[in-house]
């Protein structure tokens, strides 16, 4: 699963025309500032009405989209970054890069909470109020990032701990591989993602399957209980090839060896930023309850901007 930083200077040699590369700047951050902005937009809704604070669905849901937008942020400036100036300063690239990593790997683990929310709430209802309270979702949340903080923090302290001091003050295209290079941080980083990989799937096969299985039972739409599997079965599956992405540059780059820079760049915006769009959809937008109050905050905006243009015109 390593790319090996050879890869990475391949790419170097196949640098984008100059209209290429604002064609791909110019998709990267109108995608970035058009999820952000919807995302912005589900956390405002969230704020306003306290029906949404006190439920842990929401919360769980909202803290998706806040961990997506920082996500995104810090993934589309790595990308900027990189794709312009090439190469940056060690400790710039570190203070890029392990919120990048944090946030990326928060997703799919926010993604199993909201799923065995949802199988408490519809196999075990009679005990979803002493599991699912207000504060042990916040603990819940808590959870998240510190393992997402123990996929990256110990490679930083390899890195200043057995890296020169030549290499700290070096600059480096701006990748996990090329920044924590060492043997131990790429094995913890193989090990790390295969670990996240079948827990999570396990816990969403198991979650969903038995939530499948109770909505037959019960004489419910069983229809609608699948194809709400198999979106949130696609949606996730976005979000976890980031743990599969070091072996698809591999293979894509040993049968595409003169498309490295598309291979990057397609990549980039099916591991990073679909997930991002997909998840307001799937979570929020689909919602009745929350569709209803994003629509008002919709239509109170919209209302709201002409009363302003008549009133500074008079």
């Amino acid at each position: 699963m390593n790319v090996s930083s050879a890869n990475v200077t391949v790419v170097l040699q196949y640098r984008d025309s100059f209209t290429e590369a604002v064609i791909k700047n110019v998709i990267v951050l109108a995608l970035g500032i058009f999820i952000n902005y919807i995302n912005a937009s589900l956390i405002h809704t969230f704020s306003k009405h306290q029906i949404f604070k006190s439920n842990p669905r929401y919360i769980l849901f909202i803290h998706l989209v806040f961990n997506d937008m920082n996500q995104l942020t810090t993934t589309i400036s790595l990308f900027i970054v990189t794709y312009n100036f090439r190469t940056i300063y060690v400790y710039h690239c570190c203070l890029l890069m392990v919120p990048a990593i944090m946030t990326t790997q928060n997703t799919p683990l926010n993604i199993a909470f909201i799923a065995a929310e949802c199988y408490i709430a519809v196999c075990i209802p009679l005990r979803y109020n002493n599991l699912c309270s207000v504060k042990r979702t916040y603990i819940v949340i808590g959870i998240m990032w510190t393992c997402s903080s123990f996929s990256v923090l110990p490679d930083v302290f390899i890195l200043f701990a057995t890296e020169p001091l030549e290499f700290i003050n070096s600059k480096v295209m701006c990748y996990r591989e090329t920044l924590f290079r060492s043997k131990s941080s790429l094995k913890k980083r193989d090990a790390s993602h295969m670990l996240f990989l079948v827990v999570v799937w396990l816990t969403l096969f198991y979650t969903y399957f038995r939530i499948l299985f109770v909505a037959k039972a019960a004489d419910t739409d069983a229809k609608k209980a699948r194809n709400t599997l198999l979106l949130h079965g696609f949606q996730v599956l976005l979000c976890m090839t980031i743990y599969v992405q070091p072996m698809l540059q591999q293979v894509l780059s040993y049968f595409f060896p003169g498309s490295l820079s598309a291979i990057y760049f397609v990549l980039f915006i099916i591991n990073q930023i679909l997930p991002r769009f997909v998840n307001p959809i799937v979570y929020g937008l689909r919602d009745k309850t929350f569709r209803k109050y994003f629509k008002m905050h919709l239509l109170c905006t919209m209302n709201v901007h002409p009363k302003t243009t008549v009133m500074m015109r008079t």
